[in-house]
């Protein structure tokens, strides 16, 4: 296992993180991915921490807040072996303040976070989608009170439009006030959309990524093929509408050449799939999810090895699509027919 800063910051990851966003079982589809029991739990993360996995990522609306208590649980008696990254923002109940990054709504939720989790301080906060009712000024005025009560040590955000970074990044700067080291984005062999303006956003502000779904929301578990029907076990049946959209065609492209990679390099086709991220330009840590230990024991498969430089370019060409505008003018005008610029290669 390898480790990294998160962006230009001094908080130090592990490049595998384990997304525990199926612990707990409580609420309806979406708050409940999984029903991860406390036990379950923590003997996954035993298995972790073996493997060197330091950061545990939840939120408060994964299963109603029972993920952030299965996970303190868990973790407890290990607190200071790890770095737990929580999320606030999506609705947590029908009232009216239930939603959002408020000053109230943020101060109360961290006060609610830090008792289900067990802890008196999150390494990392991050606010899970863009709130526009709430004045940038007030979100980062409360951030940084509870950065300085010593609550949250680092902040982040998750699925915010490059707009909306750059300006609280600016207002941060500018007030003097501690600016967003991580965005957890969506980002995968088949969803690349995050390159075209957040990476070069996040080299020039030093912004780290954390991935989520890094495996397509699914798609690129080894089990969809070209020809094959979906399994009829596959979660993809129910879910499928609920997560990010990929053509099929694009879908076998892809799967073709992470078989060709995988019998060449004696891996899986997931592990492929994660090992091409974490090469990738700004990606602090990949987030795995798993639902029991040999899922989990899977994806650690990924590290400790490198893609060779031809194997990336067949995955790059597969993945690759032409960036819309205003984007593509930069790269056809540089030469480039796909993404991929030397510019965005590590």
């Amino acid at each position: 296992m390898e480790y990294r800063r998160v962006g230009r910051s001094g908080l130090v990851v592990s490049e595998l993180s384990f997304g525990a966003a199926t612990f707990g079982g409580r609420g309806e589809f979406f708050s409940a991915w999984g029903s991860t029991d406390l036990a379950q739990a923590r003997a996954i993360v035993e298995v972790c921490l073996e493997a060197g996995i330091t950061m545990f990522d939840t939120a408060d609306v994964y299963s109603d807040g029972a993920s952030e208590e299965v996970l303190g649980a868990a973790l407890d008696g290990r607190r200071d072996d790890v770095v737990i990254s929580t999320k606030m923002a999506l609705p947590l109940g029908g009232g009216p303040t239930d939603w959002g990054t408020s000053r109230s709504r943020l101060i109360g939720g961290v006060e609610k976070s830090l008792r289900r989790l067990r802890t008196d301080r999150i390494d990392l906060f991050q606010l899970h989608s863009y709130d526009a009712y709430t004045p940038i000024a007030e979100v980062l005025d409360t951030l940084d009170v509870l950065v300085q009560q010593g609550k949250i040590r680092y902040t982040g955000v998750s699925n915010f439009h490059g707009w909306q970074l750059m300006k609280s990044l600016a207002m941060a700067d500018a007030n003097q006030q501690p600016r967003y080291v991580a965005h957890q984005v969506y980002y995968s062999l088949i969803g690349r959309d995050y390159e075209w303006e957040l990476m070069p956003l996040a080299l020039a502000e030093g912004v780290g990524a954390l991935v989520w779904s890094p495996l397509g929301w699914g798609r690129l578990t080894g089990k969809i093929r070209r020809g094959q029907p979906l399994p009829a076990r596959s979660r993809l049946h129910a879910t499928a509408d609920a997560g990010p959209p990929v053509e099929d065609a694009m879908l076998y492209d892809v799967v073709d050449v992470l078989d060709a990679v995988a019998t060449e390099t004696g891996k899986s086709v997931p592990q492929v799939a994660l090992n091409w991220l974490l090469r990738r330009p700004t990606v602090s840590s990949v987030i795995v999810g798993a639902r029991d230990e040999a899922q989990l024991r899977e994806n650690l498969g990924a590290v400790g090895w490198r893609l060779t430089d031809d194997q990336i370019s067949r995955l790059d060409a597969a993945s690759g699509r032409e960036a819309p505008y205003p984007y593509f003018p930069y790269f056809r005008q540089a030469g480039f027919a796909q993404l991929n610029p030397p510019l965005l290669r590590r």
